[in-house]
């Protein structure tokens, strides 16, 4: 076996020549190179037992501890150099610790992201760097909305439009976005409802949210290590009322520190591990909750190299 594990090593050794061997995201400030596909599955969850009542911090016997799961695929395809496509869906997995809630699960939304780089130049020490990203989200599956905190989404249609900055001196980086997002009206269950007046329709308007989110770390060929801060912000919307459900109105806000990580394995320079621990440090009318990931990633290049390329590899 000595032999072959030899050759497939230096086989992964010079396809790095070619292709970019880092992972990417849509809120973060790196770019497939045209014609890579980076793809591979995640896996994440998160759980809390106390939450924001509006502004009241609480817990309840009647749920307990509040847990979910989740798994997904995840990629991203560079279309040229400044213009990648970026994709994912999650399968989710929810439920209490207590009462009488059922466990909810099943596919929740496609994502799909278009991130443009504009510009890219010198600044200074370091390089600077501006993004245009659009998305847009939208139901896998049919799930119910209308049974929170136990439902896996919001089965709303989703735009978002998200502006981002990055500068980088030799490995230390920093990276700024905001991104506001666009939700469609939900269809539930039932022929009325109460917020804080009734409403005699199946039609809930969702508020629209923003969110900043700020970046900074290490960042080079072979791995990233960054500290994260998240500040996710609900445009309208009203307070969960005593003692009662949440609802798909009301104001969710939430603010979230954390850290990331990703290490590309030395033989396989194509393939690397990503891992995140966030924590929520507070909150309004959600749950103060610890949430995990961790994901797998190839680059897969689809543009073989030309003649005189191939020669200089050899």
């Amino acid at each position: 076996m000595k032999p072959y594990l030899k050759k497939i090593i230096l086989l992964a050794y010079i396809s790095i020549l070619y292709l970019s061997s880092t992972a990417q995201t849509d809120i973060d400030a790196i770019m497939m190179n045209k014609h890579q596909l980076c793809i591979g599955p995640m896996f994440g969850g998160s759980s809390f037992k106390n939450y924001w009542e509006g502004t009241d911090k609480r817990d309840n016997a009647n749920l307990g501890t509040v847990s979910s799961r989740w798994y997904s695929i995840e990629g991203s395809y560079g279309i040229t150099n400044k213009l990648n496509f970026l994709f994912g869906v999650p399968y989710i997995i929810n439920k209490t610790s207590a009462g009488q809630m059922q466990k909810m699960k099943g596919l929740q939304d496609v994502s799909l992201w278009l991130k443009y780089m504009p510009m890219e130049k010198q600044v200074g020490n370091g390089v600077f760097s501006a993004y245009t990203i659009v998305g847009i989200s939208f139901p896998a599956s049919n799930y119910v909305a209308d049974y929170l905190p136990v439902s896996i989404g919001m089965h709303s249609t989703n735009l978002n439009l998200r502006g981002m900055i990055d500068y980088q001196v030799n490995s230390f980086f920093a990276t700024i976005s905001g991104t506001y997002t666009c939700r469609s009206n939900v269809t539930i269950d039932r022929t009325s409802y109460y917020t804080t007046e009734i409403h005699y329709t199946n039609q809930v308007n969702l508020p629209d949210v923003t969110q900043l989110n700020v970046r900074t770390g290490l960042r080079n060929e072979r791995f990233i290590a960054e500290a994260v801060f998240n500040k996710t912000t609900s445009r309208d919307g009203f307070d969960i009322t005593k003692n009662n459900m949440p609802f798909l109105s009301n104001k969710i806000d939430r603010t979230t520190i954390g850290f990331n990580g990703k290490y590309n394995l030395p033989p396989l320079p194509n393939l690397s591990v990503t891992a995140g621990v966030h924590q929520t440090i507070q909150g309004r009318n959600i749950g103060q909750a610890t949430q995990y990931n961790a994901g797998i990633f190839y680059i897969i290049g689809f543009k073989k190299p030309k003649p005189a390329e191939a020669e200089i590899s050899k």
